[in-house]
């Protein structure tokens, strides 16, 4: 057997490491007292999970805001890219799975050291520490029927299969962010031997190499689940992010506090600064807490993203050309994502997908222990995982749980539509409308636009550019509202401003998007063995969820955590 090790290039000066006490075989009720703090986390590690996701979601709402078009899109081609996808199955239609992942490195996307004061202030390490494993890990589920999308946190130390890019030999097992690492370090080898010098060519060929096989050994990991895309996020952009939309509300059930990661927190709501936020996401100790454990953070994280939305959405954020471009800069020079994922058309799944909600699983760890080089890992029950995957993405019931009816041959397409842009302007009230707007159009023959947002009014109206006009007066025509010619707007595009009028059941537009779903349905497809019920990853102080909890988190609201 290969056995992964952690892939570290010194110990952290900021966290020492320690060696637990292994719990007692079986899946525990509680999760046991340790005589010393849990090992294995490193500083940065922990604060990976918030920036990462962090990063993920704020590129997605900033792109699909009031910024224009092209601007937006010129801002966008900066970002890194990628050419590299998993091996595994493809999701179908309109959903999409995209993997986070966010890097135990304190280098940039380019591979350079960061400004020295940023080491100064994050406090974990220079570019010396750290390296390649995927610290974090979230799979964020946006179903293609409009439905509330998911996101799933991997605990980072799950002992599983690794994809075989990662090891010499088999059968390949290690941490589950170690699929990374490995390959880069495998891959970035053989380039060295094959006579490849230049330090940048080195470092993404060999991140692709780590890029693909982590997201190899994730899909298997949950049941070949269908991996389509990847956000790839690192060490910076947390902090960066932080200071552009600071100061942010968190809640804690209790008084906290932890003199590695910097955490000194009262009970109850506060506001807290870019520093601040550095500790509440990397805490994972309190010495009057001894059940605070390495997955009760990654709630923490969660629930970061939560507040982290709504202080977006609440703070004018998304209104401000300034902030918005600050966030646009940090994604340019800290986000990687794979080149067939079109940030404009995730942007304009972003304000549907806010407003429904959000609910964010943590996986559960049946164990604690550790493997043959010594090291704590995560012991897991490989079956239960696949339901519980299996149940969070297609539920019992759910469209996406049955087989599909044959595809009507009916003609539903706007006549003239081919090659037109569309742009979509919310301004009816209600949230995520735009977007569903867009996808129901798209599919009828226009070209994805923008969905974005702004005063509401009463009358839903269509203007066009030079050259839309037969696409602009057939679709005024299914409508039923008035189409005007506009000199503002580009050659060969439509903009569709949907008004109050809109949101009328008996409408037509209301039409439109429920005619997304799939009404048909059989009998859905059960687990013999269903996974345990989701517990709360809000409650309070002491009845807080086991770190071997399935747990769920909501995002109607700031969340109060441990």
């Amino acid at each position: 057997m290969t056995h992964a090790r952690d892939r570290r290039s010194r110990p952290s000066a900021y966290e020492p490491e320690t060696v637990p006490l292994r719990p007692a075989a079986g899946r525990p009720t509680r999760r046991r007292p340790r005589a010393a703090p849990p090992p294995r986390r490193r500083t940065a590690g922990a604060l990976i999970a918030g920036r990462s996701a962090v990063a993920l979601i704020a590129a997605v709402v900033l792109v699909g805001t009031g910024v224009a078009w092209k601007k937006t899109n010129d801002a966008i081609n900066g970002i890194i890219t990628s050419d590299v996808t998993s091996d595994g199955p493809k999701s179908s239609g309109a959903t999409q799975n995209i993997l986070v992942m966010g890097l135990d490195s304190r280098l940039d996307e380019k591979g350079n050291p960061l400004p020295q004061d940023m080491y100064d202030a994050i406090h974990a390490g220079d570019e010396d520490v750290g390296g390649f494993n995927a610290n974090v890990l979230i799979l964020v589920h946006i179903p293609g029927d409009g439905s509330p999308a998911s996101a799933i946190s991997i605990p980072r130390d799950d002992y599983v299969p690794l994809d075989s890019a990662s090891c010499d030999s088999s059968p390949c097992k290690g941490k589950i962010k170690q699929a990374y690492g490995l390959a880069y370090d495998k891959a970035k080898t053989k380039l060295e031997n094959s006579g490849v010098k230049d330090p940048q060519q080195l470092d993404q060929k060999s991140r692709d190499a780590g890029r693909k096989a982590e997201m190899n050994t994730v899909s298997k990991f949950l049941g070949d689940v269908p991996v389509d895309h990847f956000v790839e996020v690192t060490l910076a952009a947390f902090f960066q992010i932080a200071q552009a939309v600071q100061p942010i509300t968190v809640c804690l059930n209790e008084d906290t506090s932890d003199s590695y990661s910097g955490a000194n927190f009262k009970k109850g709501e506060q506001q807290i600064d870019a520093s601040q936020a550095m500790a509440f996401v990397r805490q994972r100790r309190d010495p009057d807490q001894p059940l605070f454990t390495d997955l009760d953070r990654t709630r923490r994280q969660q629930a970061f993203i939560v507040s982290l939305m709504h202080q977006l959405q609440d703070s004018g954020t998304l209104t401000s050309p300034s902030k918005l471009r600050a966030l646009l800069d940090i994604a340019k020079q800290n986000t990687a994502i794979d080149s067939a994922l079109d940030p404009l058309n995730l942007a304009q799944l972003s304000s549907s997908m806010l407003g429904k909600g959000i609910s964010l699983y943590t996986l559960p760890v049946k164990d604690f222990g550790n493997d043959d080089l010594g090291e704590s890992i995560n012991i897991v029950d490989p079956s239960e995982i696949k339901a519980i995957v299996k149940n969070i993405l297609s539920p019992p019931g759910s469209a996406s749980s049955t087989t599909p009816a044959a595809p009507t041959t009916t003609d539903t397409s706007v006549p003239g539509a081919s090659g037109v842009v569309l742009n979509v302007v919310n301004s009816s009230g209600s949230n995520g409308l735009a977007g569903d707007v867009e996808s129901a159009l798209t599919a009828r023959g226009f070209t994805r636009g923008s969905a974005t947002t702004g005063s509401v009014r009463s009358d839903s109206t269509i203007a066009y550019g030079s050259g839309a006009e037969p696409a602009a007066t057939a679709l005024a025509s299914q409508l039923g509202v008035t189409a005007t010619k506009s000199a503002d707007l580009d050659s060969a595009t439509v903009q569709l401003t949907l008004g109050k009028d809109a949101t009328d059941s008996s409408s037509a537009i209301a039409t439109l998007t429920a005619g997304q779903s799939d009404s048909t349905s059989t009998t859905p497809t059960t687990s013999t063995t269903p996974p345990p019920p989701p517990v709360s990853a809000t409650a309070a102080g002491n009845n807080a969820p086991e770190a071997t909890d399935l747990s769920q988190m909501g995002t109607s609201s700031v969340p109060c955590v441990r």
